[in-house]
């Protein structure tokens, strides 16, 4: 009997790993970093809720870290098989892997040094740029979409597109039925694309499975109804409204495919005369590298404006590489565009972007994607007066903008639409990748279109399904890592917006003897 546990994105949008036992194989479908608040980031210290050593393959269906940014530390902890991905992944993975490596030794470093200061023990990196190097060795590139492979016997798998990023899949998955002896199929979503999406066609896959798994971000909203040209056109009025406040437009994107969409539509709209000369700054190592990728494989893209990816080249822009000129970029008061990672500014360069800007009258953060609860995006674009940034508080003056026409995932409709195209499901539908609200929003729609609400499973955490025919039936938890109820929570902002909130009390306060009297009430609450 075939058996499926979710070991992550049950209830949250990262983290994304499942085991497959077929009765005589294990193995694994994506190992993704845990993001967003620190509750949820705590599970990428802890051990695997099961032994690593006991995969004997894996299938990634894309290179975002929220689905491969724990292969190291799996590797690190016993994992030896081969890493079944896309060739255009496999190249991505090249950089992404070393990149997120060097994060966490640089981390760990800076971590070692307070608790250094403390009289406490050094701790380990989650993983090394060692392990990094090591996980790229058993990368297993397959070369196009809708190519059987046999990783192990009597197992086929084979990708289809999916429209989410350069080189994302879809797996679909083929085993023989221990217990009945028929050909059990399961389709494994990944994160499924939009339908008008810049450099990929519309996400394709077969139908009449027994299991869909399909992922949820936008399971309960739709995104305005749009082109390429209207999307393009909302990102001109908005870098023209940005631009001609007399400030900077600081744009925090993903690395990988956000920053090279945006890359393409501002040529093309300088190209074209659209929008005021400025110079672009896209300020990530990683999204320099990612670009070049993206150049290799450019034969495989569609709607690109200028042949071969050269419209990356365009002279307006500036591909940052080293730290010097990142922080030359701050002594910019005005007409530029900045372009740097994270996406949900909870790390790296954007960090120091936003807060040399956000207290600007004439600036603009303009947020083109999803920001998770947690982030310092979702704190910002929840219309917070001040935030914290690097221990330090700063006023939010600056024009905050929000663009949703970019986000890679498909949106509810697009949704419901690629899960009732697969349809039939004989067996049951699992909603994965996304908040409970959306889930359980996805689902009811579901309903509406005929699905059998007892065919769709929402699972958790560590839960496990025995595959049985015509439905699954739950196993429990398998490991309590983390209860449901605590997945939201986030003792770290709520810290900073008690700081921010104290600040904000003490600078209004009248006198010092309101000021004495706010701190000894702190002191009697702590």
């Amino acid at each position: 009997m075939a058996t499926l546990t979710f070991y992550g994105a049950a209830g949250t949008v990262t983290g994304s790993c499942s085991m497959l036992d077929t009765g005589t194989t294990r193995f694994l479908v994506d190992c993704g970093l845990f993001q967003g608040n620190k509750t949820i980031r705590k599970l990428n210290d802890g051990d695997f809720p099961f032994n690593p050593a006991d995969a004997g393959f894996l299938v990634l269906t894309h290179a975002h870290i929220d689905h491969s940014g724990l292969l190291p530390k799996l590797v690190k902890h016993g994992f030896s098989g081969p890493i079944y991905a896309t060739e255009p992944t496999c190249d991505l993975l090249d950089f992404m892997l070393r990149d997120s490596a060097k994060i966490q030794m640089s981390n760990t470093e800076r971590w070692n040094r307070k608790r250094q200061r403390k009289g406490l023990e050094p701790v380990e990196p989650l993983y090394t740029d060692v392990d990094a190097e090591n996980t790229l060795r058993l990368l297993r590139p397959i070369g196009g979409y809708e190519e059987w492979f046999e990783p192990a016997p009597g197992i086929r798998i084979r990708f289809w597109n999916a429209g989410h990023i350069l080189g994302s899949a879809s797996a679909e998955v083929k085993f023989p039925d221990g217990d009945t002896g028929n050909t059990m199929r399961l389709l494994f979503s990944g994160d499924i694309g939009p339908e008008e999406k810049v450099f990929h066609p519309e996400p394709e896959a077969e139908t009449g499975f027994d299991y869909i798994i399909c992922e949820s971000t936008y399971g309960d909203r739709d995104r305005d109804d749009y082109t390429l040209e209207k999307r393009r056109d909302m990102l001109r009025k908005e870098l023209v409204r940005g631009l001609s406040a007399g400030g900077n437009v600081v744009i925090p994107a993903f690395a990988v495919e956000r920053s090279q969409e945006l890359l393409h539509d501002i040529g093309v709209l300088l190209a074209n005369g659209d929008m005021p000369n400025a110079t672009v700054f896209l300020d990530s190592p990683l999204a320099k590298n990612v670009t070049e990728v993206f150049i290799k494989h450019a034969d495989t893209l569609s709607d690109v404006a200028i042949d071969n990816g050269q419209l990356f080249r365009d002279p307006q822009f500036r591909l940052v590489q080293n730290v010097e000129e990142s922080k030359a970029i701050n002594r910019i008061d005005g007409g530029a565009v900045i372009i740097s990672a994270s996406g949900m500014a909870d790390a790296g360069r954007i960090q120091h972007h936003i807060k040399n800007n956000i207290w600007r009258r004439n600036a603009t953060i303009l947020f083109v994607g999803y920001q998770a609860p947690g982030t310092l995006g979702h704190v910002i674009t929840s219309g917070a007066d001040m935030v914290r940034i690097h221990g330090k508080e700063y006023v939010v003056n600056a024009d905050i903008r929000r663009l949703g026409n970019y986000s890679a995932h498909a949106d509810q409709g697009e949704l419901i639409d690629w899960i009732m195209e697969r349809t039939p499901v004989s067996g049951g539908i699992f909603l994965n990748h996304g908040d409970d609200d959306a889930r359980e929003e996805l689902a009811r729609l579901l309903t509406d279109r005929g699905i059998d609400a007892g065919h769709i499973h929402m699972p958790q955490f560590d839960e496990s399904f025995e595959l049985v025919a015509g439905d699954a039936r739950s196993k429990g938890r398998v490991a309590q890592r983390i209860p449901a109820d605590e997945l939201l929570t986030d003792w770290n902002n709520d810290y900073a917006a008690f700081i921010v909130a104290l600040t904000q009390q003490l600078n209004t306060a009248d006198n010092d003897a309101e000021r004495r009297a706010l701190i000894k009430r702190l002191q009697g609450v702590l």
